[in-house]
């Protein structure tokens, strides 16, 4: 078990490589990216259906 911890502070104490603020960081940006990219589709998307409903409705239906 000691030797476990020795090994766990010694991956904590090492300063090389992505530390967790910037994975922290790039997530962030990811997450930023797609729900603009959602709410950009989502509006497209729902023009589409809304433009289908109309021309299907306006056609003489019940």
């Amino acid at each position: 078990m000691r030797q476990l911890t020795k090994k766990f502070v010694s991956f904590m104490k090492k300063e090389d490589g992505p530390t967790a603020v910037e994975y922290a960081v790039m997530l962030a940006l990811i997450v930023v990216v797609c729900i603009a990219a959602i709410t950009t589709l989502g509006q497209s998307a729902s023009k589409t259906f809304s433009s289908v409903n109309t021309g299907i409705t306006g056609t003489g239906g019940t």
